[in-house]
């Protein structure tokens, strides 16, 4: 087996990181400053509103990212991605207008219905082979944690240079870019021969699998956690004596710092093939920082060395989990599968809005941290049953076989899935092979070699 990228598969990576990267920048880089500009907004002193705001994409995107996954498994990844990525822009530039929160929760909510997440992962993993599909999807998540940090320390400075307007501007002008680079950088996918439509069958899987359950209430409590505290942080780190034009004093260390910290851990998991060691240990970090966030004060010290420990876990998270769910979805379901777990993601990020200014108002910000500790226990106690990866994904076998001229691509996909042992399969259409993932010792080579060379 070749252990090196292709450099197909190493363009595709970075490039589709560079997608989602970009869009995510355009997302959380209003996070360090919204809370504080809300004020300015007609009724953005309503706490709870704020909270909306912040989180209202991610309703939007609650009741699309399935549709949407489905939808690319059906008419392909790439026409799907152009319209999100336009839809997104729109979005943004309403929210550039606002001059109250409604309008702004609108802009947001338009933004959120350009939920192509699912579909760039789900992409990634077309483009990608299996023993490459953590590194992938590890450089992809890795992306999304260094957008969010950069966010964190441009953000301030933006805003003060070109305001909130401008910010919102500018998320529509790097969703623009976005759509750019997957024209001109990202590879074409295979072509795929056309099946039966699978729809409830495939959604079945991807709601029921108990693996994906893990994963999937996993990066739901993640999101939930981020964006409840940035209701919160961002005003403590004021009351702390940091104007807001100088936040990023403190975040480009610690993003930094974070980023070091967390880069053997990851190489551990991928050469070790041992993710499940490094996702605990991550998931009790985050614990703990949020813990110890309730009972801490205002010393500068202290937050910043507690956010340190929050971005260690968060980025160790975010690249661990959409290997996960890469590897774990059947290749059939696969846009349908991430289309669920992105959708777990946005209720993550919705809730955790709505939640955190609703706990703030009334509670105030300890009860935020708090109810995030709590949570992500309930996490733990689900991700402690996760079966080791070796035994979920690499205990099958993939094979690839030559197609014989002649035979009928059409059904061919069901027909070599329904053989015994089969666990997936593929056929590529332009190039006329069939991939498999079979049991080993029990699959029936012989009713799959008649089918690929049309002796049935």
């Amino acid at each position: 087996m070749n252990e090196k990228m292709s450099s197909a598969e190493l363009r595709a990576g970075a490039s589709l990181a560079g997608v989602l990267g970009l869009r995510m920048l355009g997302l959380f880089i209003i996070l360090p400053v919204f809370a504080v500009h809300a004020p300015q907004l007609s009724g953005g002193d309503n706490l709870t509103l704020v909270g909306v705001a912040l989180g209202a994409y991610g309703l939007a995107q609650a009741f699309l990212q399935i549709p949407f996954g489905m939808a690319s498994d059906h008419w392909g990844r790439k026409p799907v991605i152009y319209a999100g990525l336009a839809i997104f822009a729109a979005g943004s530039f309403v929210a550039a207008l606002a001059g109250d929160i409604w309008t702004a929760i609108a802009g947001r909510t338009l933004q959120g219905a350009g939920a192509i997440s699912s579909v760039v992962v789900a992409l990634a993993a077309d483009l990608t082979r299996e023993q490459h599909r953590t590194k992938t999807m590890a450089m992809i998540g890795a992306t999304i944690g260094f957008a969010f940090a950069l966010s964190l320390v441009a953000a301030p400075v933006l805003y003060q240079h070109i305001g909130m307007g401008g910010l919102f501007a500018l998320t529509g002008v790097l969703c623009i870019a976005a759509g750019a680079v997957v024209k001109g950088w990202v590879p074409e996918p295979p072509v795929h021969a056309r099946s039966r439509p699978r729809g409830a069958g495939a959604l079945r899987e991807a709601l029921l699998a108990p693996e994906l359950i893990r994963v999937n209430l996993g990066i739901f409590v993640l999101h939930l956690v981020q964006m409840a505290m940035f209701v919160v942080v961002p005003p403590r780190l004021v009351q702390s004596g940091l104007p807001l034009a100088v936040h990023w004093h403190l975040y480009l260390p610690v993003v930094l710092t974070s980023f070091a910290i967390m880069i053997p851990p990851i190489l551990y998991a991928d050469r070790r093939n041992r993710p499940k060691p490094v996702l605990l240990g991550a998931i009790v970090l985050l614990i703990a920082v949020q813990a110890l966030l309730a009972v801490a004060g205002t010393a500068v010290a202290a937050l910043a060395a507690l956010l340190v420990g929050f971005f260690v876990a968060f980025n160790l998270l975010e690249a661990l989990l959409p290997s996960l769910v890469s590897r774990l979805a059947p290749a059939h379901a696969r846009g349908t599968a991430i289309g669920v777990y992105n959708t777990t993601q946005t209720l993550g990020l919705f809730f955790g809005g709505l939640l955190g200014g609703w706990l703030a108002k009334h509670f105030g910000a300890a009860a935020v941290f708090a109810v995030c500790a709590t949570l992500s226990l309930v996490w733990l106690a689900a991700a402690g049953g996760m079966r080791p990866l070796a035994l979920a994904v690499n205990e099958l076998s993939s094979l690839t076989f030559s197609i014989a001229a002649g035979v009928n691509l059409e059904g061919l996909r069901e027909a070599l899935a329904e053989v015994r042992g089969v666990r997936e399969a593929e056929v590529l259409v332009l190039e006329r092979i069939a991939r498999l993932k079979v049991v080993p010792g029990q699959w029936d080579e012989s009713k799959v070699r008649s089918l690929i060379m049309g002796e049935v």
